[in-house]
Parts: structure tokens; C-alpha cells; sequence
């Protein structure tokens, strides 16, 4: 499909608006805030109304264990493996087929993130960053999506660590919603990322005060009481 072809077909699905907003951000000037987020590895985890899932294997991820995301992550199989000779910490989720559904990975030294954002995310010394969680669409809205993270956070905690940090995208309201039930905190801190006509990227951090999540947690309730005749 040529480049004119693909403009398109995109404006015909999303429209004339957001299709100029897609190409301003790809060749011209391009934006995104990550939020940092922290969290101990020892507090409980809120309550939750999320599904259960069917049974499922965890691996430790491997150079040579990565043609399991070859059905679901078929571009992700060089990435995962380059990861895994990188020293990172990185768990995969088998189905009864042997194809990774979910995957998370752990960093317990600063990280340069040259497969996505291209900057370097610094870990303190007790903490570990944590990126690349992901699952396919049929395991959304199940446990599964608090339980890699659990299981990423033991594994971590085996190796010294204490608090797990990341980032996430400002504009990804399902990931900060995750974030708040999850029971992170923000840190004030933003990793600014610019990129310049496709090319060139520069990044920055800023500080904030108050809170980016506050307006996506939900009211709470105030108690029944029982009124009286």
C-alpha cells in the first residue's frame, strides 16, 4: 500500500482532523509527557473488580525462549531477545499452546529505553524500573494485568530491590487508571520527549505540583445510615 494510499484510508477511519494531527506529530514537531510513578513492593494492592483468567505458564524471558512471541509479538521476538542479552529482568506469559500472551520487564540500573522513546530512565540504588508491560487484547480487564506485576515485583525484590518506578504516557488514561489501582503514587516528575521533524529528539524533565490522576479516580461513596422514622 503506497504512502498515499495509507493517508487515505487513514483519513476515511479517524478522519480529516486527527489524520493532520498524526502526520503534524510524525514529520514536524511531536510531544509526549511521561509521568514517573513509584510504588513500595510490600503494600497491598487495593481492591479490585477485575476477571479471572485461565491458567497460564510464567518463563523467565531468554535469548533463546523468544520465538514464543512469534504469534501474538512476531515484531517484538529481536527486541525481547536484545533485552534479555541486555541483563534486564523480563517475564512472558505462556497459553496452553506455548505462545507468550503477556509480557513485563524489570531494570535494576538506569535504563536507556533505544527501542522506543530513546533516552535514559535513572534507577536509584533499592529501586527497579519497570517497562514494557503489555498483554493481548483477549487477557484486558483480567487479574492477569495486577498479577505480572506482582510476580515482576518478587522477582526484583530477590535481587535487593524495594521500589519499583516508571513511567506513563500522560494521554494513556486505561495505563494511569491502572496506575491508581495499582496503588502508585506520582512523583512530580515529567520526562518530557521532542521529537523534531522525525528525526531529531531532545528530552527534559519538569516538576509539578498537585496531582495528573486525581481526576481519573472515581468519587468515593459516602457511608449509608439508616434514617430514622
Amino acid at each position: 500500500m503506497s504512502v498515499l494510499q495509507k493517508l487515505i484510508t487513514h483519513i476515511k477511519q479517524k478522519g480529516l482532523r486527527a489524520t493532520g494531527k498524526k502526520v503534524w506529530n510524525h514529520y514536524v514537531f511531536y510531544h509526549e509527557e511521561l509521568l514517573w510513578m513509584e510504588r513500595d513492593l510490600v503494600s497491598p494492592v487495593p481492591p479490585n473488580k477485575l476477571r479471572p483468567y485461565p491458567p497460564l505458564r510464567l518463563e523467565t524471558i531468554t535469548p533463546e525462549n523468544t520465538v514464543a512471541f512469534t504469534r501474538h509479538f512476531g515484531e517484538r521476538v529481536e527486541t525481547m531477545a536484545e533485552l534479555a542479552r541486555e541483563g534486564h529482568t523480563g517475564h512472558m506469559y505462556l497459553d496452553e499452546k506455548g505462545d507468550a500472551v503477556a509480557f513485563i520487564w524489570g531494570s535494576a540500573r538506569d535504563y536507556h529505553d533505544h527501542h522506543y522513546y530513546g533516552c535514559w530512565f535513572p534507577v536509584k540504588e533499592g529501586e527497579f524500573f519497570e517497562f514494557a508491560g503489555e498483554q493481548i487484547r483477549a487477557y484486558w480487564g483480567t487479574l492477569l494485568s495486577l498479577d505480572f506485576q506482582l510476580n515482576l515485583w518478587k522477582a526484583m525484590q530477590a535481587q535487593g530491590c524495594n521500589k519499583v518506578v516508571d513511567v506513563c504516557e500522560s494521554h494513556n488514561i486505561p495505563a494511569l487508571k491502572l496506575h491508581i489501582r495499582m496503588g502508585y503514587n506520582e512523583q512530580g516528575r515529567i520526562m518530557n520527549v521532542y521529537k523534531l521533524f522525525g528525526r531529531r529528539r531532545f528530552y527534559r524533565e519538569t516538576r509539578y505540583t498537585g496531582s495528573r490522576l486525581d481526576a481519573l479516580r472515581k468519587p468515593a461513596h459516602p457511608p449509608i445510615t439508616a434514617s430514622v422514622a
